[in-house]
């Protein structure tokens, strides 16, 4: 409101229905001012979340990432049941924007983010984000098939070397495709009511993968808000403890002087010093090794070694060679284009990367299921070509060769900074 810095206006009843502008907004993101309020905008109504973030059913990080600025698109993609929530919002509502302000914030491109919005419109009407059971049947079905068949292999063949090698292969085939049917769980795109997805959900990561859920939930939802935002996505807290990442913040992490790594070689160690998918299950395994305990501890950790190996690379390929940044406030096309890549489609690529080589697709619409992207994907290349955005697609072995080439560039810019900045 004008007269009065929106952190010192009082939160009350009389306050509903005022008329704010974008300046307004954004003074309210929380940061600077020890008693700033928490504003965001979803289509141009004004709530405040200085009191709610926390008790926020999605974590409060990823909804103060919107503080001050307009968060409507990263609203409809998170909300299966967007009328729903809505009547939850009520009690924060406090005013809209002013007739004279545009629907979002003058920064950003209105003809794109009107284009974006009816393309979901479109994919909306086509269906495309209604899930199909079936498919994600098949999906259990054959993670059972392939755990049954590597306990199988070390129970009729012993634990020789090629038997223990094939077992530890299928059950680590078996729980990565656990990890991909949790994901999609976990993005409430397998059943129709929320509650479903979060009921399996915990039972697939939980018991078959050995991880929580809500760590999993709070920190990749974030994720999804603000990729490779630094200090805002949570899957780049390895920068600067483990590697330095992005153009920007390489070189004033070396202008600041600062070397907890030998940043410049990272892209030789990024393999080893990533395994963080740690074996919590050891007692799942002892009855089928029970007769040699260091086979069991070898199985585990071979089988889990392998698996974070797989789950590196595909988030690596999708994401570190991209731009990694600190928050610009883009439109949400943008935001989620500039942050991640594709990879080509074939049979083997869908089932390798669990569909999640429909980064781009998957990053615009998260809750929608993931046998539908490549239908998408011709709708999205479109939009992109009519606003001169870059479509970002890859074999597979370039987008692996792509994480080596982007931790090295990383690494020397670093190191030039450090060395003469």
């Amino acid at each position: 409101m004008k007269g009065l810095r929106p952190w010192e206006e009082p939160c009350s009843l009389e306050a509903i229905w005022q008329l704010f502008t974008w300046e307004d907004i954004g003074l309210c993101t929380g940061q600077g001012h020890p008693q700033q309020k928490q504003w965001l905008v979803i289509d141009r109504k004004v709530y405040d979340i200085g009191q709610f973030y926390q008790q926020h059913p999605g974590g409060a990080q990823i909804i103060s990432h919107y503080a001050g600025q307009d968060a409507t698109d990263a609203f409809t993609a998170f909300h299966a049941n967007n009328a729903l929530v809505r009547k939850y919002m009520s009690s924060l509502l406090i005013g809209e924007l002013a007739q004279d302000q545009t629907s979002m914030e003058p920064s950003k491109n209105k003809l794109l983010v009107e284009d974006f919005r009816e393309l979901r419109a479109t994919i909306e009407r086509m269906g495309l984000l209604n899930p199909n059971g079936l498919f994600f049947f098949l999906i259990f079905l054959q993670i059972l098939l392939l755990e049954a068949a590597s306990w199988i292999t070390l129970w009729y063949f012993g634990t020789s070397l090629l038997p223990f090698l094939i077992s530890a292969v299928l059950l680590t085939t078996s729980l990565t495709q656990a990890g991909f049917l949790q994901h999609d769980l976990g993005h409430l795109s397998v059943f129709r009511k929320p509650k479903w997805n979060q009921v399996v959900h915990m039972f697939v990561i939980g018991q078959l993968m050995g991880l929580s859920a809500s760590w999993w939930k709070l920190t990749h939802d974030q994720h999804h808000a603000k990729p490779n935002c630094i200090c805002k996505d949570p899957d780049l807290s390895m920068h600067s403890t483990l590697f330095t990442l992005g153009k920007v913040p390489s070189v004033e992490l070396g202008m600041k002087k600062k070397k907890f790594m030998p940043y410049n070689h990272q892209h030789k160690y990024f393999f080893v010093s990533e395994y963080r998918y740690f074996p919590k299950e050891y007692e799942y395994f002892s009855g089928l090794c029970r007769h040699r305990i260091s086979d069991c501890l070898v199985f585990v950790c071979l089988h889990r070694v392998l698996e974070s190996i797989w789950f590196i690379l595909l988030f690596f390929m999708s994401h570190i060679p991209m731009n990694i940044d600190y928050d610009k406030n883009l439109d949400w096309f943008s935001t989620q284009l500039q942050a991640t890549c594709n990879v080509d489609q074939s049979l083997f690529n869908d089932w390798f990367t669990g569909h999640q080589n429909f980064q781009m697709e998957h990053h615009l619409f998260p809750t929608m299921p993931r046998y539908n992207c490549w239908k998408v994907a011709p709708l999205v290349k479109s939009l992109c070509a009519k606003h001169s955005i870059e479509y970002q697609c890859k074999p597979l072995l370039t987008a692996f060769a792509d994480i080596v080439h982007s931790l090295k560039d990383s690494g020397e810019l670093w190191l030039d900074a450090y060395l003469h900045k």
